[in-house]
């Protein structure tokens, strides 16, 4: 999640400046100079074969008509990376429904290491681990990453934490869902090519192509190629992408970060409403979700789409949440967008200012009448699965 209005606020971006030094100073990878800047042209990484496919088949679509539901259960503190199992079972009780996946942060500003506890016990819950691979310096949003940069990654800095990453999700031994790169259209994520070269095309390889885009389809495939290698072959790779382009340039629309068919397996979106009690608009979902889901059929015909993560807050004058939830689940439930196989919803409250008024929640724990509404269409639905199988099982 994030998009115009940054989520973090000021709570998450002191919590996220108390792991900088230590993660950054971890060893296993080169130490480099806090002041390099992702933007910086350097030499074009050599490209990466994309042989020895992760296979897609690897967690199986649910059948046709119906739907796989998901969710972001936000833990007490904030963080991405500390949900809880306590934030998941209040959830899927007001939900009516378990989850058939669970979506959350490997931070690296906390930690390089792959989240094997988080994701063994979301295992345990009967949940497949969604795990955004966040390759970044804090949680502050709208600045350039001095750190991680995609040079960095592209040119192999990191590849003895990646190599281990990989070789213990391949250990963790059943599947997991992944991405890196979150709503990379999205100015607001270091990652987002705004940051990195933007529609400039004398940088890199292709002098017919924005370099900022380019920069990122890369440092994927680099990534990507690095779990290859250490036959992570339970790992679903999925390209996720913001209903917003931002900055809204030809140069930043979604399709020209797409690694390629030969590199993922599911494509996902963001679409949210209002994320703030005082933001001026009421996005429709629907709109959104329509011109979203005709450019990803557009730019990948033949994979799977899910809706990674959905939500609008309790509180904003402009419009009411439960009847928002409630016309964005009917859509959803209803198959309006046949090819979706899946959602999520981001159930998180979190401060914006000092004032408590200002405060943004979109918790089913926090409005019964939004979680009527999940009972309706969650719940009450045999259509909507809360399990993810793998084939043979």
């Amino acid at each position: 999640m994030g998009r115009v209005i940054t989520r973090t606020g000021a709570r998450r971006a002191l919590m996220a400046s108390l792991f900088l030094t230590a993660a950054i100073a971890a060893p296993g990878s080169t130490r480099l100079a806090a002041g390099d800047q992702s933007g910086k042209l350097l030499a074009a990484p050599k490209q990466t074969s994309p042989t020895a496919r992760s296979p897609s088949s690897v967690l199986t679509p649910p059948p046709a008509g119906s739907l796989l539901h998901g969710v972001y259960p936000a833990g007490p503190t904030g963080q991405e990376h500390e949900i809880t199992p306590e934030s998941l079972r209040e959830y899927e009780r007001l939900a009516g429904k378990s989850a058939a996946w669970v979506y959350f942060s490997s931070n690296w500003y906390a930690s390089r290491s792959f989240p094997v506890a988080t994701a063994a016990w979301i295992r345990e819950a009967g949940s497949v681990p969604y795990i955004r691979l966040m390759l970044r310096s804090d949680a502050a949003q709208w600045h350039a990453e001095p750190f991680f940069t995609l040079d960095h990654i592209a040119e192999g800095d990191f590849d003895s934490d990646l190599h281990t990453w990989m070789a213990a999700a391949r250990d963790f031994g059943t599947p997991i869902l992944a991405e890196y790169g979150t709503e990379v259209n999205g100015e607001w994520f270091p990652w987002n090519g705004a940051w990195n070269g933007g529609g400039r095309a004398d940088g890199l390889g292709d002098a017919g192509k924005p370099d900022g885009p380019e920069r990122f389809r890369q440092t994927y495939r680099h990534i990507i190629a690095i779990a290859r290698q250490e036959q992570a072959t339970n790992v679903v790779w999925v390209f996720h992408v913001s209903s917003q382009d931002l900055p809204d340039s030809d140069w930043n629309r979604f399709e020209r970060y797409y690694p390629g068919d030969d590199w993922i397996d599911w494509l996902a979106v963001s679409v949210y409403g209002a994320q703030t009690p005082m933001e001026g608009g009421w996005p429709s979902f629907r709109r959104l979700m329509d011109s979203d889901y005709r450019r990803l059929v557009e730019l990948a015909p033949t994979k799977p789409i899910i809706l990674a993560e959905f939500g609008v807050t309790q509180g904003n004058p402009r419009g009411d949440q439960a009847a928002w939830a409630d016309r964005a689940l009917a859509d959803i439930v209803g198959m309006r967008w046949p090819r979706l196989i899946g959602f999520a919803w981001w159930n998180e409250a979190f401060p914006n200012d000092s004032d408590p008024a200002h405060d943004t929640t979109m918790r089913l724990q926090d409005n019964p009448a939004l979680a009527a509404v999940f009972q309706r269409w969650v719940a009450a639905q045999p259509s909507v699965l809360g399990t993810l199988s793998a084939p043979g099982r």
